[in-house]
């Protein structure tokens, strides 16, 4: 379990990179809606990995986006060097957050079956419309 000192450090990461890309890039190669999902630091607060979503976009654009993003690191770094008030400022990563799109796939399936459980349910209820059905033979 993370102590509440990184989850705070993590919480400062995640604002300063998100107020970043909001008011300090405007590198045309990052389209869409960007979020910042989640902050991972390490105990020794040498590193940390900032998960990125990109919505409203095709697979292409997202790829382009995080590259834009990570070329911009150096941005990133001074502009949590000026907020975060630690010895050590974390080398920042940047990876895109696949658990979005995971969760928005397993949710669709979900709603996928649930309308074949109920057609299935449906048929079941109402035999008469399906056609004639055999007796069952003993």
């Amino acid at each position: 379990m993370a102590s509440r000192r990184l989850e705070r450090i993590a919480g400062v990461i995640r604002e300063s990179v998100s107020s970043t890309i909001l008011t300090r890039l405007s590198d045309p190669r990052i389209q869409g809606l960007v979020t910042v999902t989640e902050v991972e630091v390490t105990a020794d607060l040498r590193q940390a990995t900032v998960y990125l979503s990109v919505s409203g976009v095709d697979e292409a654009a997202q790829e382009l986006t995080i590259k834009a993003i990570r070329h911009a690191a150096g941005v990133f770094q001074a502009a949590l060097g000026r907020v975060l008030v630690c010895r050590y400022v974390p080398h920042l990563r940047f990876e895109m957050d696949r658990k979005f799109h995971t969760t928005l796939e397993t949710l669709r399936l979900i709603e996928e079956i649930r309308r074949q459980w109920d057609e299935k349910d449906e048929e079941r209820q109402n035999p008469e419309e399906n056609g004639p059905q055999e007796e069952p033979r003993l």
